[in-house]
């Protein structure tokens, strides 16, 4: 199983990335020296929206559909309504 992530960051900024750890990718965005450039310097990061997809493909493909997104629409995939 792969996933679609947003992060939201520190600085209120959202973060979008795909992988089949979530756990582990989390752990290194918020502690390790191997996160993403962007999240380490916007820590801590907070896991705000997840999906499950079937392959990397899937995820990956989702992640840049998303990434195209309006700030607000990809608030509204995860906001309270």
């Amino acid at each position: 199983m792969y996933f679609l992530y947003i992060l939201q960051c520190s600085d209120n900024t959202l973060y979008i990335g795909s992988t089949n750890n979530l756990e582990k990718r989390l752990r290194e965005h918020n502690e390790l020296k191997s996160g993403a450039h962007y999240t380490k310097i916007r820590r801590p990061v907070i896991l705000k929206y997840k999906e499950e997809l079937p392959t990397l493909s899937a995820a990956r493909k989702r992640e840049i559909e998303i990434k195209k997104w309006s700030r607000q629409k990809k608030l509204d995939l995860f906001s309270v309504k």
